[in-house]
């Protein structure tokens, strides 16, 4: 299929109000950031792309879109960090609000009077980027990698739009999720976690090869992370099913200082234990929340403590004060 000259193609399957929806338009994003222009290639159906191999035009792209899009001047990650694909995580923050507007009549609760978590924010500060530009909201982000947090510390500081909100805190037992990070008098509407996937450092090399190979690039020798990462982004002792089996656990001893917690799931086959140890600590309600982008689905997991009742008055006394 061919198309014409600077038409955006079209990434498949978003949430409706994902600015991605419809696509990259390189001449737009070229304007904002002029050096995009130097990965940009034709491809061999006529399209403007670039090669997502390289890990410097999927940085160079992702700058593209938040300077472009989210209201942001000043973004840049250390070439060790995850370099996340932005629509994806848009769609996370999209849902979350769709989540919240379930407690508040179909209504999105927007400003600075809704607070998340996000555990594990990284070096890139990115749900808070997409999350305060698209509805307002606050963020507290809780990282245990100092190099990493001092990055999402300049992000914050070099742009006026969340100096005042977005709030950083270092967790410095990394057996720990919640402890130390949420203090006596702190509510949130919402805790966010995109958690370490893999086992090992081998198994996230597999991982890396078979996205290499799915891109039409070969696997031979050392692979280059084409959205990079380090040890304590890519993987965990026991991996995402061991990470988000313990922080249900911990999130038993916060029941009423969160309203919904919500983890980024990526193997399916995990839900079912999930839902056993939510059963055990007592979730009142429990969702798995599917998210497409093109070919891929992935997932989040939802679970709040509150009855219906509760969480009204959660809204009632937060929201509409």
């Amino acid at each position: 299929m061919e198309k014409a000259e600077n038409q955006a193609v079209p990434l498949k399957k978003l949430h409706p109000r994902n600015k991605h929806l419809h696509g990259y338009n390189f001449t737009e994003l070229i304007e904002t950031y002029p050096k995009l222009k130097d990965f940009i290639f034709v491809n061999k159906y006529e399209n403007e792309t670039i090669d997502f191999a390289n890990p410097e035009a999927v940085k160079a792209l992702n700058k593209a879109l938040l300077l472009h899009f989210y209201s942001i001047s000043f973004w840049d990650i250390p070439k060790t960090n995850l370099c996340p694909p932005i629509p994806g995580r848009a769609d996370y923050i999209h849902y979350i609000a769709d989540l919240l507007a379930s407690e508040n009549n179909t209504t999105i609760p927007t400003g600075r009077d809704i607070r998340g978590l996000d555990i594990g924010i990284g070096a890139n500060c990115i749900y808070p980027i997409i999350g305060n530009s698209e509805y307002g909201w606050q963020f507290v982000g809780t990282e245990s990698d100092v190099p990493s947090l001092k990055a999402c510390a300049r992000i914050v500081e070099n742009n006026a739009s969340l100096q005042h909100n977005v709030t950083l805190r270092i967790q410095q037992n990394k057996r720990y999720i919640f402890k130390n990070c949420i203090e006596e008098h702190d509510r949130f509407d919402f805790v966010i976690c995109n958690p370490p996937f893999h086992s090992s450092k081998e198994e996230a090399t597999k991982g890396t090869q078979r996205k290499l190979k799915n891109l039409g690039k070969a696997t031979d020798g050392k692979p280059v992370l084409n959205f990079s990462g380090q040890n304590n982004e890519l993987w965990t002792d026991g991996g995402e099913l061991a990470f988000i089996s313990n922080m249900i656990y911990e999130s038993a001893h916060y029941k009423k200082q969160g309203l919904w917690f919500t983890c980024l799931v990526s193997k399916k086959e995990n839900l079912k234990t999930f839902y056993s140890h939510l059963k055990k600590v007592g979730a009142v309600e429990v969702k798995t929340i599917d998210m497409e982008q093109g070919n891929k689905i992935s997932r989040f997991i939802a679970w709040t403590y509150l009855s219906e009742s509760q969480r009204e008055n959660w809204a009632i006394i937060n929201w509409e004060g």
